[in-house]
């Protein structure tokens, strides 16, 4: 489920795969799947909350799929923004109460409406690079390559053969896009991953392991260290105390 929230009002905060945003009036709340994710002190604040399957959203692009998962809205484009939920939101009601004027498609374009309001400049933003430059495409490239197959293939050199590039190739272009290389960029996916089984699921470290590809329970705890200076199950008991305290 993908959810997008929009705060017209009030304070809080909002925690998405273990970084914290502070909410405020005109912040963009843009939630995907597989994110772990939980609000606090949001008592106070006041905002449509939009809760949709991705594939309802036509046109979603991988630019769109790894925008930034808070950002603040000036006053011009926020209040369109609201007009845009209103709308989708009056649409939604009606096809609820008079299924015979209930039309998918309908709700389908009035929310790309809405994501394309909120999320203008995603695609500039995520890669870094100007559309159409040669090493934005082999980024890309990699990007979906890490995506579907980071808990099989956990060295670079496993994408350069199968796109076709060698490795440096693939190390200038995502340091161009990311500042980091290749190999930095492929760890912090699978360390997300791992951050994500930890807090989101009651799997053993050892099947959270299995789950990433790595052969046993010792080298997950090896890898995990190195990029995080800490064990598998001190980071989750750490996390889940967190929890516990409201953060």
């Amino acid at each position: 489920m993908t959810s997008s929230r929009g705060a017209r009002a009030g304070t809080g905060a909002h925690e998405a795969d273990f970084h914290t945003y502070r909410l405020a009036e005109g912040s963009a709340v843009w939630i995907r799947p597989g994110m772990v994710h939980r609000w606090s002190d949001i008592d106070a604040c006041d905002g449509p909350l939009v809760l949709f399957r991705p594939g309802f959203l036509p046109g979603l692009t991988a630019a769109e799929a790894t925008a930034p998962a808070c950002r603040r809205l000036d006053r011009q484009r926020l209040d369109l923004a609201l007009l845009a939920a209103e709308h989708l939101g009056r649409e939604h009601d009606t096809a609820a109460r008079t299924p015979l004027l209930a039309s998918p498609a309908l709700l389908s374009h009035l929310l790309a409406a809405l994501v394309l309001r909120v999320l203008p400049d995603a695609p500039a933003r995520t890669d870094g690079v100007p559309a159409g430059n040669r090493s934005t495409d082999v980024f890309r490239a990699y990007r979906a390559a890490v995506e579907e197959h980071f808990t099989d293939w956990h060295h670079v050199a496993d994408y350069a053969r199968a796109l076709g590039y060698d490795v440096r190739t693939l190390t200038r272009a995502t340091r161009a896009a990311t500042g980091t290389g290749a190999k930095t960029f492929l760890d912090q996916r699978t360390l997300l991953e791992a951050k994500r089984l930890l807090a989101h699921t009651d799997l053993p470290v050892a099947g959270c392991a299995r789950r990433l590809g790595f052969r046993d329970a010792g080298n997950f705890t090896t890898f995990f260290r190195r990029q995080a200076a800490t064990t598998p199950a001190a980071w989750r008991d750490a996390y889940g105390a967190a929890d516990i305290r409201g953060v």
